[in-house]
Formats: C-alpha cells, structure tokens, sequence
C-alpha cells in the first residue's frame, strides 16, 4: 500500500491506497483554531500538524485494517502551501522511511 500525507495548509489527512489503486481509507482533520483569527495563521496551521499527523496517519491505517508493515510507499506532498506546514508533512514522511 502507498500512504499518502497531506499538511500544505490547515488541514492534516492521510489516505491509503493498495495495489489495484482502491482508496482503502482517508482520514482528514480540520484546524478550527483558525477562524478565531479570521484566516490560517502559519505558525499555528504547523503546530497542529505536529500534534494530529501521528493520530491521523494511526486512524488511517485502522481504518484501511492495516499496518506500517503494508505501507510499501509513502507520498507526501512538497508544495505548494506554507513552508512550516510542508515540513511537518515532509519530516514525518522521511523519518517513517528511514526507520523502515
């Protein structure tokens, strides 16, 4: 399966697809946060992304009724969108990758 990661703005999602290209789960969680300010505040989008990343990957291999152990790939997307956001999604990918 290919896990794919989302974090170019103010939403965190994580998806899988298997081999045949079926979407086996999609996971999405909204930042509320920012309608107190009336738009997406950068630095605040990022810190969300670090606490719900981990949780949103773990509910979207739940959901697909699988593990890290199946995941044969990972995308992620590298832009566009806010930079601290992006890393988020980036470093996460590259550190699951290197501990495989």
């Amino acid at each position: 399966m290919i896990l794919g990661i989302e974090t170019s703005c103010d939403e965190t999602a994580a998806a899988l697809i298997d081999a045949s290209g079926e979407l086996r789960s999609n996971v999405i969680a909204s930042q509320r946060v920012h309608e107190l300010y009336g738009g997406v505040v950068p630095e605040i989008a990022s810190r969300e992304h670090v606490k719900k990343l981990v949780p949103v990957i773990d509910q979207a291999l739940a959901d697909a009724g699988a593990s890290l152990d199946h995941v044969s790939g990972i995308a992620v997307t590298s832009g566009p969108g806010l930079v601290g956001s992006l890393l988020v999604g980036l470093t996460t990918a590259k550190a699951m990758a290197a501990a495989r």
